[in-house]
């Protein structure tokens, strides 16, 4: 007899139903005792957790327990009709009535015993006789521990304690009438009612053991039965054990409450482990019934699914001529499911690979693959077209502040969501239809203006910062960014590609180190310009020539009105140009690393600046800026040390000003040269505080001696309650951490007034004097008089912040 070919081992179709039931049966029984033994361990896992859980539980109940108890017996002590009878003495009838009021009290709230003794635990009276001194000396450790942790209440725990085979839950409190008169001790024996609140809560049974000489149930929240019966089974281990009861698996935990000497109560906690195991039995039979039919339903479907495996293959092999020809979009159909369907899977799923690296190569090669715009090779190109066209045009380039910093403190992969973000709103802004926005790297972004001049191009850098100052949000973080833009335009700025970039990125970096939010590029800005090296040289010539001056800002002591200070400020007198504001060469010098050369000359004229003043006679200290790139230097602590042996100057004689911002474009070495600069004697101090956005996380781990409240915050103060309280919060933050705090911009008496009842300690600013010259400094200091200020008056809202 010949049996059909769907069963004829010898055959392929045979063979594959074959092995497709044996795989699916093997699987599916495999499947089912594994599952087995791991409902078993999860269950296992799960009881457990739940009894460690229960185990907390418990113990907080009883300590809650033993707080409302408390409380109960100070509303005892403290009441004064009690207080009244022990004043009285401690007659039989002072006693009776002491006895009576200690049995009322018990009474209204369950306590078994109640007893009062003296000042030196000897007992007065009592609610019961029997055992009553076991109870009168659980007192002394309770006093001694509630001595220890000067409070008056000895509640520590659950406060249980063994008296004869009972556990009780224990409280003391003292008695003053006024002066300590002596102690009320409670004793509550232990009952279900703990039990029964931990059974609401967590669904646990517990059992309350003692363990003389066998263990014996005490109290349950079970059937007295049912204790009795489960108590031999307990392994008081503190592991999990196994019980049985009436034929239903439980599992237990051990919990020692008190031990005293060799008798023990604990607490027995239960769960059932059929109750746990119980649905996933049910899901177990489930997926073996499932398994049944998958089974019968796999044998019918894989008939014709190994019947098919003959099909023909003419059309695979048509699909590789397609293929051979570049025609990548035309799908490969699978016509049946057997070896030629894998190879069909195969040549699909190369076209559809092929088809996709095409598409990633042309991608990645014009696109950013983060934020999905345009790249910079894409941005090039549509530069070189609009340049092409001859129209002209705007390239606004946008970098990020504080973008490392977000970085470092929230990770990279909430930085990539803060670029696709900031990549959102910018697409939102900028006008599409007139040009394209593009992502460089990093956090810089570039946009294309078209057909645009400099007032379009600024009226969208201005759009673009006026959203930025709506903060992200991002999982739940708040995040504030801010941005310098740099403008470069065409034809005005160049007619190449690369020389706009460039100019528009030199007018961004420009733009953010002056904070000033965005900046269309001029020819002074670029540093390899002529005007740049003309600035330069100039600069250097104006030290070799003495055309620097040093001014002095005195600063005075706000409650006694001394100068006790001052700081030096650098001013170029120009031969052709005349008194030239710091703020038109110091940016540049910085940029070109010159800053280090004014600040040796600063440091040298504020080294003689203070031997003139010992001259004179005036006890004064300077304070001198530091430069970001000052502070990175490591030889900086040597050179000034060489500096000042030259005037025999003392470090203490000067304080070094270092900005927040300066400290954090490197943290690390910023802090080895302040460390050393401490160590050598100098006062360091942190200017504009409150400026920066990171100030509180380092200003714990910097060496500083004071702090400089920005002027932007003392300026507003006096309008704004905001502002006060922001600067009463600084200087509590630097009163608290031991540092002296500086007030800048202190233009009114009202000002110095308020300072001074908020605690500042130093003040600065034009209501004293503005800046001079050394020599007319020290006429000045010698007719220094603090001004009277009992005319000024401060509103009721700022003299509460005092």
């Amino acid at each position: 007899m010949r049996l059909p070919r769907f069963l004829d081992p010898r055959r392929l179709e045979g063979r594959i139903v074959a092995m497709c039931l044996g795989l699916l049966l093997a699987v599916q029984l495999l499947s089912f005792y594994i599952i087995g033994i791991s409902v078993e361990r999860n269950a296992e896992a799960s009881i457990s957790a739940q009894l460690e859980t229960g185990e907390r539980m418990h113990r907080r109940l009883l300590v809650s327990e033993a707080e409302k108890r408390s409380d109960a017996a100070r509303v005892l002590a403290s009441d004064y009709g009690f207080i009244e009878t022990i004043g009285k003495g401690e007659g039989v009838q002072d006693v009776a009535t002491i006895k009576d009021a200690l049995r009322n009290h018990g009474d209204r709230i369950g306590a078994s015993v109640v007893v009062y003794t003296d000042q030196q635990l000897h007992l007065v009276a009592a609610t019961r006789d029997e055992q009553v001194q076991a109870f009168v000396k659980l007192l002394a450790p309770m006093t001694r521990r509630a001595k220890c942790r000067g409070s008056s209440d000895p509640v520590q725990g659950p406060n249980l304690a063994i008296v004869g085979d009972m556990p009780y839950q224990v409280v003391a409190v003292p008695v003053c009438t006024p002066a300590p008169n002596g102690w009320v001790l409670m004793a509550f024996a232990m009952d279900a009612s703990t039990l029964q609140d931990l059974k609401q809560l967590s669904r646990l049974d517990a059992i309350i053991v003692n363990n003389g000489p066998d263990w014996h149930s005490l109290v349950s929240s079970l059937p007295a039965e049912a204790a009795s019966v489960l108590a031999p089974q307990i392994t008081a281990d503190g592991t999990l054990f196994k019980l049985n009861l009436a034929g239903e698996h439980l599992r237990g935990r051990y919990v020692s409450l008190v031990r005293e000497g060799s008798q023990e109560v604990g607490a027995v906690l239960l769960r059932s482990f059929d109750e746990a195991v119980a649905p996933y039995r049910k899901l177990q039979w489930t997926l073996l019934g499932l398994t049944g039919a998958g089974a019968a339903a796999f044998a019918l479907l894989s008939i014709p699914f190994a019947r098919r495996i003959t099909e023909p293959i003419k059309a695979l092999a048509e699909s590789a001529k397609r293929l051979g020809r570049g025609d990548y979009d035309t799908p490969i159909e699978r016509r049946s499911f057997d070896e030629v369907a894998a190879l069909a899977g195969a040549f699909e799923a190369m076209r559809v690979d092929i088809r996709s690296r095409e598409e990633q190569v042309h991608r990645l090669a014009f696109w950013d693959p983060l934020t999905g715009l345009p790249n910079r090779e894409q941005f090039s190109q549509r530069l070189h077209e609009q340049l092409a066209e001859g129209q002209p045009f705007a390239v606004l380039m946008l970098d990020l502040d504080r973008f490392k910093h977000v970085n470092d403190v929230l990770g990279h992969a909430f930085g990539d969501k803060l670029l696709c973000s900031v990549a959102q709103r910018l697409g939102q802004i900028s006008p599409s239809e007139r040009g394209m926005l593009a992502r460089l790297g990093g956090d810089e972004f570039v946009l294309l203006l078209e057909r645009a001049d400099a007032r379009a191009a600024q009226a969208l850098a201005q759009r673009i910062l006026t959203d930025f100052e709506q903060p992200l949000h991002i999982e739940d973080q708040t995040v504030d960014i801010g941005a310098g833009i740099g403008i470069a335009l065409s034809p005005a700025h160049g007619q190449e590609v690369s020389l706009l970039m460039s100019r528009a990125e030199l007018a961004m970096y420009s733009a953010k180190r002056r904070q000033c939010g965005s900046m269309t590029y001029e020819a002074s800005l670029d540093a390899g310009s002529q005007e740049s090296l003309s600035l330069l040289t100039e600069l250097r010539r104006a030290v070799e020539n003495n055309e620097l001056r040093l001014f002095l800002q005195p600063k005075v002591d706000l409650k006694s009105g001394a100068v006790i200070s001052a700081e030096a400020l650098v001013r170029w007198e120009h031969p052709q140009r005349g008194l030239v504001p710091p703020m038109e060469f110091i940016p540049f010098a910085e940029q070109t690393g010159f800053i280090r050369q004014l600040t040796a000359w600063v440091l040298a004229e504020s080294a003689h600046a203070l031997k003139l003043a010992q001259g004179h006679g005036f006890d004064l200290r300077i304070s001198v800026n530091l430069s970001t790139r000052d502070l990175l230097d490591q030889d900086l602590p040597t050179k000034i040390d060489q500096l000042l042996a030259g005037y025999s100057v003392t470090p203490q004689g000067l304080c070094l000003e270092i900005t927040e911002s300066a400290i954090m474009d490197d943290p690390q070495r910023a802090l080895q040269t302040l460390e050393r600069l401490s160590e050598m004697g100098f006062k360091l101090s942190i200017d504009d505080f409150g400026t920066g956005y990171s100030s509180l996380a380092y200003l714990k781990r910097l060496p500083v001696n004071e702090l400089k409240i920005d002027k932007s915050f003392v300026m507003a103060m006096e309008r704004d309650l905001d502002d006060a309280r922001i600067v009463r919060s600084t200087i509590e933050l630097a009163h608290n951490l031991g540092l002296t705090v500086v007030a800048e911009g202190v233009e009114t008496g009202k000002a110095w007034k308020l300072l001074a009842e908020l605690g500042c300690d130093e003040g600065q600013g034009y209501f004293i004097s503005r800046p001079m010259p050394t020599p007319r400094f020290f006429e000045w200091l010698q007719g220094w008089q603090a001004p009277d200020l009992s005319g000024e008056t401060l509103d009721t809202a700022f003299a509460d912040l005092g």
